[in-house]
């Protein structure tokens, strides 16, 4: 894509949701980087339907520490790989209250040395909380930057930096939030819906679907 066909196609993201965020429920920067973490390989909706109890209950590392290993594992038995997740929540918040006065800091240096978080979790964290300009290349990202000729990229690290050199002002602050969204509900995995998509005629992508399918 061009530098005037990027701008137009974050443009038109931006006129149609002024204002998108993450679909992951917290109060806190802790709970934030808590459901992160546990959103990994899971869906935002199965996060939110277990941390809905457990956020209601903890609010701090202090009080995950207080619940639990097992006691963490009970609310969140119904997300993939919960056991690990489980191991790395408690071990996470022993660290924040070690090292970081129970705080969560807002670098992603020091956001990746906690266990379980690695850099899309500490990107979400320092942009969704901290307000920072980040990338976090999840699987919808990756796919919409590829599909679309956006941040063409072999990892997701590569389609991270084709984002941070090639999103302009203003869209870059939200431009993440965009993309996932995009990726969620018109980009889909397996079968994109471009019969409604609003950037379907800067993409490039080859194989457009141009008509809903009988029966959806």
């Amino acid at each position: 894509m061009t530098k005037d066909e990027i701008f137009e196609f974050f443009r038109r993201l931006a006129e149609d949701n002024p204002a998108p965020e993450t679909e992951l429920e917290y109060g806190n920067a802790y709970q934030l980087v808590v459901a992160v973490a546990l959103s990994a390989q899971a869906t935002d909706v199965g996060v939110n339907k277990a941390t809905r109890k457990l956020f209601a209950e903890v609010e701090t590392p202090e009080q995950m520490i207080t619940l639990g290993e097992d006691g963490l594992k009970q609310h969140i038995k119904t997300i993939g790989l919960f056991n690990s997740k489980a191991k790395n929540v408690i071990a996470l918040s022993q660290m924040l209250i070690d090292e970081f006065g129970g705080e969560v800091p807002d670098t992603r240096e020091e956001l990746v040395r906690l266990p379980g978080v690695g850099r899309k979790t500490a990107n979400v964290v320092l942009n969704c909380w901290f307000g920072q300009e980040t990338f976090a290349v999840d699987t919808h990202i990756f796919r919409v930057g590829n599909r679309t000729g956006l941040a063409r990229g072999k990892t997701p690290e590569q389609v991270e930096a084709k984002l941070e050199k090639r999103v302009p002002q203003p869209f870059r602050l939200h431009a993440h939030h965009w993309l996932i969204l995009h990726g969620r509900y018109i980009c889909k995995a397996r079968l994109p819906e471009c019969w409604h998509c609003p950037v379907i005629d800067l993409c490039r992508f080859r194989q457009k679907v141009l008509e809903k399918p009988k029966g959806r």
